[in-house]
């Protein structure tokens, strides 16, 4: 594929209002499901889990980042070690206030923390502190949202409904290409070189993955020619991506978005 001046600038900055918003949203859609859904429903996209583990472990996400940013903590043995939210009841107004009260603190330590605030990121290429967590967990709460939705409907949603807006899912996956994917930990390798373009149909933005039995190399743009190109609208491609949807289409080497399914897992460190 040669160069396309449509994939070569870098996506749009959401912004931290954005990123707090999409906060916010995803919040609120966990919470309406939960209500609709009962604490006991399974979540199809979380095998083994139930709506209240999915409670439990935004809520605990939540304020394990908000201690972060409250606190300027930047050593992880601290994070983990100095933080351990109390449990909520397990009926559903009881889970659905405390999954609110831990959304509002963490929104609440965001909006107050300082432009420079010095506190602890985990992923390569991260920004600043501050919008590093904003990012995160609106990355974070915007995934278990859609998990939460496929909680109350049985099954993966489609695009459609899972109706994320373009922007967000621009800055999500560039902080899953850009972001996790590069790190050691990384499992995404392949034993010969094989490289394919991440490229949203509605967008000016696209990445290059490349693989080898070393961590996987991302850049921005569509460099070089490509073993297989994966497409879709930007919400498509974030949906797929982050394993919560099938509707991404592949051309060259169908294969890897089943290795990406298999090998992919976003862990915090």
């Amino acid at each position: 594929m040669s160069s396309d001046a449509r994939f070569e600038s870098e996506p749009a900055e959401f912004g931290l209002a954005g990123r707090l918003a999409a906060i916010g949203a995803g919040t609120e859609r966990l919470l309406d499901n939960l209500r609709a859904t009962g604490p006991d429903a399974p979540v199809p996209t979380c095998p083994d889990w139930t709506m209240r583990d999915l409670v439990l472990h935004l809520g605990m996400v939540h304020r394990w980042a908000g201690n972060i940013v409250a606190n300027a903590i930047t050593d992880f043995a601290d994070a983990r070690d100095d933080f351990a939210p109390a449990q909520p009841e397990p009926d559903v107004d009881d889970l659905a206030d405390w999954l609110a009260e831990g959304s509002a603190a963490l929104l609440d330590a965001l909006t107050a923390a300082p432009d420079d605030l010095a506190a602890l990121v985990f992923i390569k290429a991260a920004p600043a502190p501050r919008d590093f967590w904003a990012r995160r967990q609106a990355n974070e709460t915007t995934i278990h949202g859609v998990d939460a939705l496929a909680g109350r409907l049985g099954r993966i949603p489609t695009t459609k409904e899972a109706d994320i807006p373009t922007d967000l899912a621009l800055d999500g996956l560039e902080e899953l290409l850009v972001g996790f994917l590069p790190r050691k930990s990384s499992a995404m390798r392949a034993e010969s070189p094989v490289s394919f373009l991440v490229a949203p149909s509605d967008a000016a933005a696209s990445w290059t993955v490349r693989l080898s039995p070393e961590p996987p190399v991302v850049v921005r743009g569509a460099d070089g020619e490509p073993d297989a190109v994966m497409t879709g609208t930007a919400a498509t491609l974030y949906l797929g991506l982050w394993n919560r949807g099938d509707e991404i289409a592949v051309t060259g080497e169908p294969e890897l978005l089943g290795v990406w399914r298999d090998k992919t897992r976003i862990l915090w460190s």
